[in-house]
């Protein structure tokens, strides 16, 4: 009888939770707040484009202010700090604001990268092999958006990948 009676006490609370109510609803509460501490969709934005006071404020917005909230620092660090003329300025800011990675799975496989959903009509996301440090100086600095207008010697970190590449899952070689 005593081996009945604990496994009838370790069910009676399983049981008890049952219920054909069909009005029953899992999972959150809709009316459920949550506190964003921080966001990073693009890195080239808030480490290179905002100043450090500007950084709790891009991570605690969501993107639909970034326009308003961060678009004229964005354009300022081009056309000031990078040396850039208006339209690169403004072509940046509609490249990368508002902050956040769009992958457009309707595009060739081949066009995956970084930047290339807005600069050459790709799906964007980011492959590993992409050097997005590169594609941001060279975007910034180099003569993507303006041949006329370059600074050559910021174009690149002239840091090359050490990565080794598999074909299969998980992709990644050993550590260096």
């Amino acid at each position: 009888m005593k081996t009945l009676v604990l496994p009838a006490l370790l069910l009676l609370p399983l049981l008890a939770g049952c219920s054909d109510d069909d009005n029953d609803v899992t999972g959150p509460d809709g009316a459920r707040m949550y506190h964003q501490v921080q966001r990073l969709g693009n890195p080239l934005v808030s480490e290179v484009f905002l100043a450090k006071r500007s950084h709790p404020t891009h991570g605690a917005t969501g993107p639909a202010q970034d326009v308003a909230q961060i678009g004229a620092e964005l354009r300022n660090f081009v056309l000031t700090v990078a040396g850039r003329n208006q339209t690169v300025a403004n072509t940046l800011q509609a490249v990368l604001l508002p902050d956040m990675l769009i992958v457009q799975t309707n595009k060739a496989p081949g066009s995956a990268g970084w930047l290339s959903w807005a600069l050459a009509d790709g799906w964007g996301g980011r492959t590993l092999a992409d050097d997005v440090v590169d594609a941001g100086l060279m975007a910034v600095f180099g003569p993507l958006l303006d041949p006329d207008n370059v600074s050559p010697g910021l174009a690149t970190d002239n840091v090359a990948s050490d990565s080794q590449f598999q074909a299969t899952f998980p992709y990644l070689g050993n550590p260096n």
